[in-house]
């Protein structure tokens, strides 16, 4: 490996972190969201008798997407 392929490699391997550490701190209230919206989703679906499974995963939708609308106008 030569030194501007090292180079290159630590520079976009700090881009590429720093890009993840940022678009998970934004993303936090769609995935608190929907872990939340998951159990309360397989909660509701096993109290119904509709099947947790089924219920967790539409709850997942609904989560997150009321977190995403919670962090776009909260932030």
């Amino acid at each position: 490996m030569t030194k501007t392929s090292s180079t290159k490699t630590r520079v976009l391997s700090a881009v590429l972190g720093l890009s993840l550490v940022s678009l998970a701190a934004t993303a936090c209230g769609t995935l608190g969201g929907a872990a939340v919206g998951a159990g309360a989703g397989a909660a509701v679906g096993a109290g119904t008798g509709y099947g947790a499974g089924k219920g967790a995963l539409i709850g997942t939708g609904v989560g997150a997407a009321a977190g995403a609308i919670y962090d776009i106008t909260k932030h």
